[in-house]
């Protein structure tokens, strides 16, 4: 692999010369702003609990232990003091800047937004967004959630659930089509901080057919083989350095 300055100086003629650049994201976009991803050595899912994350995160563990799911909601997945890295300061500086068409993002942390960045597309939702399961009344943001004593209720009495992608549940179809013909008019598309294992969103990388993929990941993953230029570096650098 070139050093790392020959790949950045590379990568910068890459984005002068673009003109839609798509970015596609995971859990490791965040790591640098304290929230864990799921699947490194101290992911979420290499943590012992009763239930596998995988299944308390799931729509049927949700609805038949409600009180439960919530305990590792609250404890695992709401980060309150979370802020953006240089990786979502940038992107959102690329967007303003007419280069960045669109961020693609399996996260729900919303950091992306408070970056700045405009069109976001949340392939497995928010945690900033819930709905009361009965009125379907909404509520803004996580402190409904935090400050529930246990499971969070309207003041109808339904239960409230966060308007995240939960396992055994389908990806919104117009966030996917959104996703699809983005990835299709992008002329560059950046894939960071994503294992690619989790479908149907890792499929969505084969649907570009543009000029140039670059690789920003410290694990080796399936897009490598594809990719112009490789990044193992930590994503907030790369970014910062950009």
């Amino acid at each position: 692999m070139e050093k790392y300055h020959e790949r950045l100086v590379k990568f910068k003629e890459i984005a002068a010369n673009s003109e839609n650049i798509v970015f596609f994201g995971g859990a490791g976009v965040s790591t640098e702003s304290g929230i864990p991803d799921f699947r490194s050595q101290d992911g979420l899912y290499n943590q012992s609990y009763k239930h596998s994350p995988e299944t308390i995160i799931s729509k049927s563990f949700f609805y038949r232990n409600t009180s439960e799911f919530y305990r590792f909601y609250k404890d695992k997945m709401l980060y309150k003091g979370a802020r953006p890295n240089p990786a979502h300061i940038k992107l959102a500086e690329l967007e303003r800047d007419g280069k960045l068409l669109a961020v693609i993002t399996q996260n729900i942390d919303n950091l992306h937004q408070e970056a700045g960045s405009k069109n976001v597309l949340e392939l497995h939702g928010s945690v900033h967004r819930n709905f009361c399961q009965d009125c379907g009344r909404a509520f803004a943001g996580i402190d409904v959630i935090l400050d529930a004593e246990d499971v969070p209720r309207c003041a109808c009495g339904g239960i409230i659930k966060p308007d995240v992608v939960l396992y055994e549940e389908p990806l919104a179809p117009d966030i996917l089509e959104k996703s699809i013909k983005a990835i299709e008019q992008a002329d560059t598309l950046i894939i960071g901080g994503t294992s690619l294992v989790v479908y149907p969103a890792a499929g969505l990388v084969n649907y570009f057919h543009g000029k140039h993929i670059v690789v920003i990941n410290k694990a080796q993953i399936s897009a490598n083989s594809r990719a112009e230029l490789l990044f193992d570096e930590n994503i907030g650098k790369v970014f910062g350095d950009l």
